[in-house]
């Protein structure tokens, strides 16, 4: 059974550090139990995971609603939820 629309994990961003180089895997779903990344959850739902490259080291703001139109990075959708 696939679904339509992702679970909103938190009305906010999680803000992670991440290091140079590294590739990070964005949970587009919002059932991992890992937030902001995913855990494998997603599977047999039609969603599957985005691919986030750490040019750089430093904070990065993930997406926490699963709404963000610059997704994996949250682009303050979140303020738009009910």
């Amino acid at each position: 059974m696939s679904e339509s629309l992702p679970i909103v994990a938190q009305k906010g961003s999680y803000k992670m550090e991440v290091e140079a180089g590294k590739s990070y895997w964005w949970c587009a779903c919002g059932k991992s139990g890992k937030q902001p990344f995913c855990d494998g959850s997603h599977k047999g739902t039609g969603f599957a995971p985005m691919e986030f490259k750490a040019e750089e080291a430093g904070i990065v703001a993930f997406c926490g609603c699963k709404g963000s139109s610059k997704a994996p990075r949250c682009d303050g959708s979140h303020k738009n939820l009910p």
